[in-house]
């Protein structure tokens, strides 16, 4: 099938779940111009084109389910920004960012494999909470990496590349500034190697971190999307929204989740209902 097939594959496919939608909503709600949902001002027309830029599977998840998806997106709107900006090779923080709460583990009843580790204040919550309930289920999660500064990462890429050269390093380690680690909000568990995915930790991590709002980075398969190599043991609290969110709609991967929010964040705080 050729390109431009596949285009009006996926158009028609579009226009049939729209359909579905207006069917299960007698209501009205689905009438040309009219919203899809009291949240904002947004049409199906107008989801549509918003979600074009997703990935097939994505656009019809969310279009076989409008309602469901702005209900839970104006949450995630709701949430504080910072916590959901979007780094990666081609979003980068600047040298002098450093997140205003940072809050040194020590000071709590954590396993860590350092002393200097420390993390945003305002995810504590949910960390702790994240960690009685593996404990609970007989999981010790072992803190292994936290935030780093942007010199601190300048050392730990520098090192990647001389050990493993310049290709190998820009496949697992980010350049100064393009770390999510700066952030204060990523974590890496555990041993900090492939077989961490095996272990007890990691499968509970697996299922349940996304119910306190952290979601692993860098999925395995998504090189490609998200520029790095699976990495079993980086997570990320993007709020619990929002990790809602992503399991729900995006197809379980960050990278498209915080994108799409990057792309169309001031067009939808625009359309949201008074």
């Amino acid at each position: 099938m050729t390109r431009a097939a596949n285009r009006k594959a996926l158009v028609a496919a579009s226009l049939l779940l729209l359909a579905a939608a207006a069917l299960a909503f007698p209501s009205g709600a689905f009438a040309a111009g009219s919203p899809v949902a009291p949240e904002f001002s947004l049409t199906a027309q107008d989801l549509q084109a918003l979600t074009a830029g997703l990935p097939g599977s994505i656009q019809q998840a969310i279009l076989a389910d409008p309602r469901g998806f702005l209900h839970l997106l104006a949450q995630v709107l709701d949430q504080p920004q910072d916590l959901l900006v979007l780094v990666d090779k081609g979003h980068l923080l600047g040298a002098g960012y450093v997140p205003p709460d940072l809050v040194p583990l020590r000071g709590y009843r954590l396993a860590v494999s350092r002393n200097d580790l420390s993390l945003r204040r305002v995810i504590m919550t949910d960390v702790l909470a994240m960690v009685a309930a593996a404990k609970a289920d007989g999981v010790t999660l072992l803190f292994s990496s936290s935030y780093r500064s942007y010199e601190y990462q300048k050392e730990v890429y520098a090192r990647e590349v001389t050990t493993y050269g310049q290709e190998a390093a820009d496949r697992e380690s980010a350049h100064p500034g393009a770390s999510q680690h700066q952030l204060g909000t990523a974590i890496d568990f555990g041993s900090i190697t492939d077989e961490f995915a095996g272990t007890r930790a990691g499968r509970w991590l697996a299922a349940h971190a996304w119910e306190y709002g952290f979601t692993l980075s860098y999925p395995k398969g998504y090189e490609q999307v998200t520029g790095y190599r699976w990495e079993s043991w980086h997570y990320r609290y993007i709020t619990r929204p929002a990790a809602r969110l992503q399991r729900e709609f995006f197809g379980d991967v960050q990278q498209y989740l915080l994108e799409f929010l990057d792309a169309h964040r001031t067009q939808l705080q625009g359309a949201r209902s008074p």
